[in-house]
């Protein structure tokens, strides 16, 4: 088997290719393994949403429901060891990457509870809980970053934990969560542990910022604004990676625990599929390409880059202040950005409820068809 061309000159270019999906056949199949071998992939990300649309589809789960069924398990026990078995199972696919990569890539991710996004002692006891249920190296824990998840991500990483932080939307939320992640690696040094060994990425969320900030420069409806339409994500994004080089490449805090074996935290675009028909569809891969980054794409997002996507190396440094004039301008004509991200952070936690919602309900149905059966 050879690479598809478009997607090794990406990860080439300092971007880990990540697959954002799972579920049992991918990997029962070999597809997951055939993903690494053709398409560059070197992880996995997964979320409730993905999990529920696994969970409800086909029948590669009865038999094991069934005998989650025989043996008294509960919807909330039926699902930890449905999905923990898939992403463990995943681990072990990728377990060469991981070590090839010396821990950086062969990542899988397994979420909280999205109920738990404002209750950090749930997420921080939830975290543990799936960190040795899935007990993997290669295992990487989703945090919301939300207010009541900041302090979570820190007492996690202070555990020895890797973490995924994940739903993070705007810039100043992104240098709470860098802050959050060396304050937990101050805190596992000071506990002992080995800092080489703990990981991280930084989810920023792409296209939804677009999705939103369109919708509300099209009821400006004038010209100014619309000339403004596809530009938020982008430059949204390109601020982002100016801060990370900044926390991880300028300011003097990491360089201290660079030196005991700290790794930086990778920023990682999420949401990288377009929402919008009118705008290419690799736009959010081929336009983020930096040294060092993540980029977690769907399969029908992997397909089209494979297929026609562009490598475009000259798309996010050097082009902060840049960014940033887009940002002033949407601001200039009422634009309230701060409420942009506010919307979007309470809609991706209620998404991501309400689809965990759905597969507790499934969940419960088959458990019930499996006891009367």
């Amino acid at each position: 088997m050879t690479q598809n061309e478009k997607l090794a000159e990406l990860s080439a270019a300092g971007v880990s290719v990540w697959l954002d999906d799972l579920s049992r056949d991918l990997i029962s199949s070999g597809d997951l393994a055939e993903l690494i071998a053709t398409k560059s992939v070197v992880g996995v990300t997964t979320n409730p949403s993905i999990f529920q649309a696994a969970l409800s589809k086909g029948t590669a789960y009865n038999a094991q429901v069934n005998e989650l069924a025989a043996r008294g398990a509960d919807v909330d026990g039926t699902i930890r060891t449905v999905t923990t078995d898939d992403v463990r199972n995943a681990c072990d696919v990728l377990a060469p990457v991981y070590e090839e990569s010396d821990g950086v890539d062969g990542r899988v991710s397994i979420e909280v509870d999205p109920r738990l996004a404002h209750d950090t002692d749930g997420t921080v006891a939830q975290a543990i809980e799936l960190w040795k249920i899935v007990d993997r190296p290669n295992l990487l824990i989703k945090i919301p970053a939300t207010k009541a998840g900041l302090p979570a991500i820190t007492k996690v990483i202070a555990e020895g934990i890797s973490v995924n932080v994940t739903l993070i939307f705007s810039v100043e939320r992104y240098k709470e969560v860098m802050d959050a992640y060396l304050d937990g690696l101050d805190a596992a040094a000071e506990a002992g542990h080995d800092l080489s060994n703990i990981h991280s990425v930084a989810s920023f969320f792409v296209s939804r910022v677009d999705t939103e900030i369109d919708k509300r420069l099209d009821a400006i409806g004038t010209p100014e604004a619309v000339e403004l339409k596809g530009k938020a994500a982008l430059a949204n994004a390109r601020l982002a990676y100016s801060a990370y080089q900044q926390v991880f490449e300028v300011e003097s805090r990491f360089p201290d625990l660079l030196a005991h074996g700290a790794r930086p935290q990778r920023a990682l675009w999420a949401s990288t599929g377009v929402k919008n028909p009118d705008y290419p569809d690799t736009l959010y891969v081929s336009e983020l390409v930096a040294p060092n980054t993540v980029n977690t794409m769907p399969g029908k997002t992997m397909d089209a880059f494979a297929d026609h996507g562009w490598v475009n190396t000259g798309s996010i440094i050097g082009l902060a202040q840049e960014s940033q004039e887009i940002f002033d301008k949407i601001a200039a004509l009422g634009v309230d950005t701060v409420d942009v991200f506010k919307v979007l952070e309470e809609e991706g936690v209620s998404k991501f409820e309400d689809a965990w919602n759905d597969l507790l309900d499934a969940t419960a149905e088959q458990l019930s068809a499996a006891n009367k059966g």
